[in-house]
C-alpha cells in the first residue's frame, strides 16, 4: 500500500505525463498541498529520473530517444571517458594565464579542469559548483569565488535568484562551459532550465567562452539549449 506521499507523487507524475508538463500551482491544486510540499515532491521525482524540473513546475522526461542525452548524477559520470576528459582538462589549463578570471560551470570535465588549475598562480576561479570550489580550497595561488543559490543534487550546481544576482556583478576573462549534449541543430544543451539560465548569465559576463565536452556528448541533445553551436569562442574536446 502506498504512503500518502507516494500517492501524492503518483498523482503528480500522472498529471505531468498526461499533459507533458505542469505548473507548481496546478500540482498544488490537484494534490491539495502546500508549495513547499510540491517542491519537495518534484525534487524526489527528478532524482528518480521521472521528470525534469523547470522554473515554474516540471516537464515529463521522455528519456527514450536515441539522440536524447540521459542525465546521470555526478558520481555516475566520473568514470565515463575519464582519459578523454583529462586530456580536455589539460588542454583547457594551457589557455589560462596569470591574472585571468576563469569561470567553471558544473560537470565532470570542468571538475577535472579545476584540478588542472590547482598549481596556477594569481588566477581567480568563479564557479556555481560547490564540488569545484571544494577541490580548489587548498590551491594557494587560486582565489575562489562561489555564487550563492540552492544546490541541485545531481550536478552540485547552485541555481536560483541568489546565484543570478551575484553573477550579474562579475567580469570574467575565460569561461569553460560543461554541457550534457551538443549538436549543430540544438547547440550546447543541458537537462536543467535553471542551470541553463545560470550558464547564460555567465556567458554574458565572459570575454571568451569555450565549450568542453567528450565525444559521448556528440549528436545528443538535452532539453534546454544554453547557447547555439556557433555562439562560443571555441570548443575543447577529445576527438
Amino acid at each position: 500500500m502506498q504512503s500518502k506521499g507516494e500517492q501524492r507523487r503518483t498523482k503528480m507524475l500522472e498529471r505531468i505525463k498526461q499533459a507533458g508538463k505542469a505548473s507548481i500551482s496546478e500540482l498544488m491544486d490537484i494534490t491539495e498541498s502546500s508549495i513547499a510540499t510540491v517542491r519537495r515532491d518534484l525534487e524526489a521525482l527528478e532524482q528518480s529520473n521521472l521528470i525534469i524540473r523547470t522554473i515554474g513546475g516540471a516537464v515529463y522526461d521522455e528519456g527514450s530517444g536515441r539522440n536524447n542525452a540521459a542525465e546521470l548524477a555526478f558520481a555516475d559520470k566520473r568514470s565515463v571517458s575519464k582519459e578523454g576528459k583529462e586530456r580536455i582538462a589539460a588542454d583547457a589549463a594551457t589557455l589560462v594565464e596569470e591574472g585571468d578570471v576563469i569561470c567553471l560551470t558544473g560537470g565532470t570535465t570542468t571538475f577535472l579542469i579545476a584540478k588542472a588549475l590547482k598549481n596556477h598562480q594569481n588566477i581567480t576561479v568563479v564557479t556555481n559548483a560547490v564540488n569545484i570550489a571544494a577541490e580548489l580550497f587548498d590551491a594557494e595561488g587560486v582565489q575562489v569565488v562561489v555564487s550563492g543559490g540552492v544546490m541541485r543534487h545531481k550536478s552540485y550546481e547552485l541555481i536560483g535568484p541568489l546565484a543570478e544576482s551575484v553573477i550579474e556583478k562579475l567580469n570574467i576573462t575565460k569561461m569553460f562551459l560543461g554541457v550534457d549534449g551538443v549538436s549543430r541543430e540544438h547547440g550546447f544543451t543541458t537537462h536543467s532550465e535553471l542551470e541553463a539560465r545560470i550558464a547564460q548569465l555567465f556567458i554574458a559576463r565572459s570575454s571568451q567562452v569555450y565549450a568542453v565536452y567528450d565525444q559521448t556528448k556528440l549528436q545528443k541533445s538535452a532539453l534546454f539549449t544554453i547557447i547555439p553551436y556557433d555562439g562560443v569562442t571555441g570548443v575543447i574536446t577529445d576527438l
